[in-house]
């Protein structure tokens, strides 16, 4: 079995450390394993954080893990239904384990955060409070980490 991958979720977290969302921490730090420019990697993921933009549904953290699986591992033929049972079971699989480990059982940004629900538009500010009081950073290293038991690095 693949193994944690502590580099990538060291880099993932240094990410969202410089004011990335939890999203583009874990795609920025599996760009470059999967073929993917970073300026594109964090442009597509750039909506995905706080749970799709701060509505605080799934977490940005597996969102950016889910983009990695599905552009090293993904179908290009709408009507390969073996492939989409393969890809979904992937995806499937790396939630499980991020529900197992993460300590919340939920891939659910709002119930990892213990946030009501839907938050208003704007980021809140990156404090030392901020950081204190939140979990993301933990999670986005679990993440990215995780991912090295579904794709090989190349050394």
């Amino acid at each position: 079995m693949k193994q944690f991958n502590n580099d990538k979720a060291r880099i993932a977290g240094e990410y969202f450390m410089k004011g990335y969302n939890c999203s583009q921490s874990v795609i920025a730090a599996w760009a470059d394993e999967v073929g993917l420019d970073l300026n594109t990697a964090l442009r597509i993921s750039c909506g995905f954080g706080g749970g799709m933009s701060r509505l605080r549904e799934v977490c940005g953290a597996v969102s950016g893990a889910v983009m990695i699986l599905s552009f090293k591992f993904g179908y290009t033929d709408g009507s390969d239904q073996q492939a989409k049972a393969e890809m979904y079971k992937l995806v499937q699989e790396f939630a499980a384990r991020f529900k197992q480990k993460n300590g919340f059982d939920s891939i659910v940004c709002r119930e990892l955060l213990g946030l009501p629900g839907a938050s208003a538009p704007t980021p809140a500010a990156r404090t030392s409070e901020y950081y204190k009081k939140r979990p993301c950073k933990e999670l986005i290293e679990l993440s990215a980490g995780l991912l090295g038991e579904f794709i090989e690095v190349d050394k």
